[in-house]
C-alpha cells in the first residue's frame, strides 16, 4: 500500500455498525446535494417568475394612472412624475420605478441626479416600438435587475413613453436564500434521523448476525465452504421452510445428484425425499444411524435439528454409504474377533502350561502326559471339525473365538457335530452372520453364568440343508419370559440388569431384516432360552 493511502485507513470501517453509518452518511450527502440542487433551482425559478410578474403588474398599473399619462404628455414641467413614482416604489418595495418618454429619457429615478438622462439597459425596444408588456433582466445604473416593462399610451392610443419597475438581482437572491432556510433544516433533520436509524439498524443487524462483523462473516462463509467440500461425508442443510441451503459434493455423489446443478433454494422433498429431513423438521427429534435407500443406494443418516429461541429453524443431515461403513465395521469386527481369539487362547494355554509345570514338579509324569495328549487331541479335533463344517474363515473364526471364550468362562460350549455350513450364498454377508452369532452367543454365555458351575451349558447347531440357513443356540439359563419375548430385540431393552445397554439383540434383528431372515425365541431342553435363526438363501 502506498504511504499516501494509509492516511485514509480511518475511512475503512471494521464493524458492521461503522459500515452502515458510513453508507447511510454517504447516501445522505448525495441526497442533500441532489435535494438542494432541485429545491434551490425550483425556488429560484418560482421566485424569478413571481418577482417578474409582480414588477410587470406594478408597471401596468402605473401606466394606467391618468396623472402620469397627462404629465408625461405635457413634458412634466412641475416634476410630478418623480413624486408619484417614488411614492409607489416605497409602497411596493421595488428597487426602482423609472418612467421615460419615447426617447428613453428618464422622468423618474431613485437617484434624482439621474433624472433626464437616458435609460440604461437596452431592453425598451419591444415596449416602445411594438407596444408589448414583458419581463426582462438587464444591467442598469443600479446593477443587474429583474424588471417589468410596459408602454404608456396617450388618449389617442399612441405610445408616448414607458414604465420600468425593477428589483435588483442581488435582492432576489437574498430572498431565495431566505426561502431555502426551512427546506435546509428539513434536509438536515432527515439526515440526522437517517444516521440515528443506521445506528439502530446496525445494532439490530449485529444481534441477528450473532455479533459477527462483516470480515468474520466472510471468513466464516469461506471456511464453511472449504470444510463442506473437504469432508468425505455427505452434508445437506435445510431451512425452516424445507428448502435446501447447503449441499456439498459428497452429498451429490452419494445421493446420485448432478454435480453441476444448483440445488440451493429448492425444496428438499423434490430433490431427496427419501432422506426424511422434513420429519425431523416437523418433530424436532434427532435421528442417528438411520439406514435409508436413496436412488438405489443404501445410506446411513444422522439428522439433527437446528434450534433458535427454542424453535426449529432448520435441519442438518450427514450421511455415508452403508457399504463403506459395513466394510469398516467388518474389518473392525474381524480384528476384534482375532484379538479375542488370541487372548482367550493365550489365557487358556497359560493355565494349561501352569498345570503341566506343576505336575512335572511333583513328578506326576504320566498325568502330565495324559493332559497334554487330551488337550492336544480335543482342540485339534474341534479345529478339524470347523474346517470341514464351516469353510468360511470369518464365520469359523467367530465360532472358534466364542469356543475359547466359553472355556475361559468355564461354560460348557458344545456344537452338534452333524452341523454344516458349506452352502452360503454370496448375497449373505459373512460379517452380518458374525454380528448375529456373536451377539446371541454372548447373551447365551451371560445367561448360563447365572447358573451354578456344574450347570453352565450352551449348545449350538446349524444347517444349510434346504432353502434356508438355520442356526439354533440354547443355554441353560433361566430363559426369557413370554411377555418379554416380543420386546427383547428392541434397542435399549435388556434382561441383564441395570447398567447394561441392550444393543446386541437389536443389532441381530437389524441384520436379519437386511437379510430377509427372522429369529424366534422359545424354551429349550436345557431349561433356558432357545434362539432359532432362519435366513433364506434367496433374496
Amino acid at each position: 500500500m502506498k504511504p499516501w493511502m494509509r492516511s485514509f485507513d480511518w475511512l475503512r470501517p471494521t464493524t458492521i455498525q461503522g459500515h452502515l453509518i458510513l453508507m447511510v452518511l454517504a447516501l445522505v450527502v448525495v441526497q442533500i446535494a441532489v435535494s438542494w440542487h432541485v429545491i434551490s433551482g425550483l425556488t429560484e425559478e418560482m421566485l424569478h417568475e413571481q418577482v417578474g410578474q409582480t414588477a410587470l403588474q406594478t408597471a401596468k398599473t402605473i401606466a394606467q394612472i391618468p396623472r402620469i399619462r397627462q404629465a408625461l404628455g405635457n413634458g412634466d414641467p412641475e416634476g410630478e412624475i418623480q413624486a408619484i413614482a417614488e411614492s409607489i416604489r416605497t409602497q411596493t418595495g421595488a428597487s426602482f420605478v423609472v418612467i421615460g418618454d419615447t426617447q428613453e429619457r428618464r422622468y423618474s429615478h431613485p437617484v434624482p441626479e439621474r433624472i433626464g438622462q437616458t435609460f440604461v439597459g437596452g431592453d425598451t425596444g419591444p415596449a416602445l416600438k411594438e407596444g408589448k408588456s414583458y419581463v426582462s433582466e438587464a444591467v442598469g445604473t443600479l446593477g443587474r435587475s429583474l424588471r417589468g416593462m410596459t408602454p404608456i399610451r396617450g388618449d389617442d392610443g399612441s405610445i408616448i413613453g414607458f414604465v420600468s419597475v425593477g428589483y435588483l438581482s442581488e435582492g432576489v437572491h437574498e430572498s431565495i436564500s431566505a426561502h431555502l432556510d426551512k427546506p435546509l433544516m428539513y434536509i438536515i433533520g432527515m439526515s440526522v434521523v437517517g444516521i440515528l436509524s443506521a445506528v439502530v439498524i446496525a445494532g439490530r443487524l449485529k444481534r441477528l448476525t450473532l455479533g459477527l462483523e462483516p470480515s468474520e462473516i466472510t471468513n466464516l462463509y469461506l471456511e464453511r465452504v472449504a470444510v463442506l467440500q473437504t469432508i468425505r461425508e455427505g452434508v445437506i442443510a435445510i431451512d425452516h421452510q424445507g428448502d435446501i441451503r447447503v449441499c456439498n459434493q459428497a452429498a451429490r455423489r452419494y445421493a446420485g445428484l448432478a454435480q453441476d446443478e444448483r440445488f440451493s433454494g429448492k425444496p428438499v422433498d423434490m430433490v431427496i425425499p427419501e432422506a426424511g429431513l422434513l420429519h425431523t423438521l416437523h418433530t424436532g427429534q434427532a435421528e442417528f444411524d438411520q439406514e435409508r435407500t436413496v436412488d438405489g443406494r443404501e445410506l446411513v443418516f444422522n439428522i439433527v435439528p437446528v434450534f433458535q429461541d427454542q424453535k426449529v429453524r432448520g435441519v442438518v443431515a450427514s450421511f455415508r454409504r452403508k457399504d463403506e461403513l459395513d466394510r469398516l465395521a467388518a474389518e473392525l469386527s474381524r480384528v476384534q474377533e482375532y484379538s479375542e481369539l488370541l487372548r482367550a487362547q493365550t489365557h487358556e494355554y497359560s493355565n494349561k502350561l501352569h498345570t503341566i509345570a506343576g505336575l512335572i514338579q511333583i513328578e506326576a509324569y504320566r498325568e502330565a502326559l495324559d493332559l497334554v495328549v487330551t488337550e492336544s487331541s480335543g482342540y485339534e479335533e474341534f479345529i478339524r471339525f470347523l474346517g470341514e463344517a464351516v469353510p468360511h474363515p470369518v464365520i469359523a473364526a467367530i465360532i472358534l473365538g466364542k469356543y475359547n471364550r466359553a472355556k475361559e468362562l468355564r461354560v460348557n460350549f458344545s456344537i452338534d457335530r452333524d452341523s454344516t455350513l458349506a452352502d452360503l450364498p454370496a448375497r449373505i454377508s459373512q460379517e452380518k452372520i458374525v454380528t448375529i452369532l456373536g451377539n446371541i452367543l454372548d447373551n447365551a454365555f451371560d445367561a448360563a453364568l447365572q447358573r451354578p458351575a456344574g450347570l453352565r451349558s450352551v449348545e449350538m447347531s446349524f444347517t444349510d440343508l434346504g432353502n434356508d440357513i438355520v442356526f439354533e443356540i440354547e443355554d441353560s439359563g433361566h430363559g426369557v419370559a413370554v411377555d418379554e419375548q416380543a420386546h427383547i430385540f428392541e434397542r435399549g431393552v435388556t434382561t441383564k440388569g441395570q447398567g447394561r445397554r441392550g444393543v446386541g439383540l437389536s443389532l441381530v434383528r437389524q441384520r436379519l431384516e437386511e437379510l430377509g431372515g427372522q429369529v424366534m425365541v422359545s424354551r429349550g431342553h436345557l431349561g433356558g432360552a432357545l434362539f432359532t435363526v432362519v435366513i433364506p438363501k434367496e433374496a
